[in-house]
């Protein structure tokens, strides 16, 4: 693969984004990276296994649309192009019963992880269908709970599965401009997010229970290879997860 690529990462400071981040541009992309602190962002650059590809850090708060509209400015700035946009940025909200969820929490999650989801995909999908040759790939953060609630988390729920079908739209919409479209769903990485896994976590049975995790530089793996396939070519959903994580007959 050339250096000629460019690919968005958001939530590219820490965990799955960095190590989506660092895939890539082990690959050839150039990496626009975004994260709300420039400082993690400048660390993920400063790890990057190929010096011949760029790696740009955009400070990127992904609830606020003016920031979004700045970040695909840049892109269009430096590169004039885009090829691959990992939705990746992502939150959620405390977790309590669903009827004492304040409402600017469950709104806080649905800006962020669905609705900055799709403003990022419509500047993608412009860029793609205007540059030549046309074309990209949208690859979507889905997580396990796009199929499958943890207690107490409505909104991230809720907006998990919104993400499929947003994945599903932007794969049949996207297939007359050579748009292709996945969702990988991650269950248990090791990341800073995910260490709590280590030391328990409330199950559906009413029990905290110490689950397994998996080396998060896999899932920077499963996006380079999706990132890799041609344009007539989609991993339209994949799942990967710690082998023994209690997902499969959750509850």
């Amino acid at each position: 693969m050339t250096t000629e690529k460019v690919a968005v990462v958001t939530g590219a400071g820490t965990g799955i984004g960095r190590a989506a981040a660092l895939a890539l541009n082990g690959d050839g992309f150039h990496v626009v990276l975004a994260g709300r602190r420039r400082e993690l962002l400048e660390e993920t650059a400063a790890m990057a296994p190929n010096a011949e590809a760029r790696m740009v850090a955009v400070p990127t708060d992904i609830a606020v649309i003016e920031e979004i509209d700045a970040l695909f400015g840049v892109v269009r700035a430096e590169f004039g192009r885009l090829d691959v946009l990992f939705n990746n940025a992502g939150g959620g909200a405390p977790r309590v019963p669903m009827e004492d969820l304040d409402v600017a929490d469950w709104k806080r999650c649905v800006d962020v992880n669905l609705t900055g989801a799709f403003v990022c995909a419509q500047h993608a999908i412009r860029i793609m269908k205007a540059q030549t040759p046309k074309g990209g790939r949208i690859i979507n953060n889905g997580s396990v709970s796009a199929h499958s609630p943890r207690p107490n988390t409505p909104a991230y729920t809720s907006t998990k599965h919104a993400i499929t079908g947003l994945t599903k739209s932007i794969s049949l919409d996207g297939r007359q401009h050579d748009i292709a479209c996945s969702q990988l769903d991650i269950g248990n990485a090791d990341t800073p997010l995910g260490e709590r896994f280590k030391h328990g976590v409330p199950q559906a049975n009413g029990q905290v229970a110490v689950e397994p995790v998996f080396d998060v530089a896999h899932c920077g793996s499963a996006v380079a290879y999706m990132a890799g396939l041609p344009l007539d070519t989609n991993v339209q959903f994949m799942t990967i997860m710690a082998t023994k994580m209690p997902y499969i007959g959750r509850g």
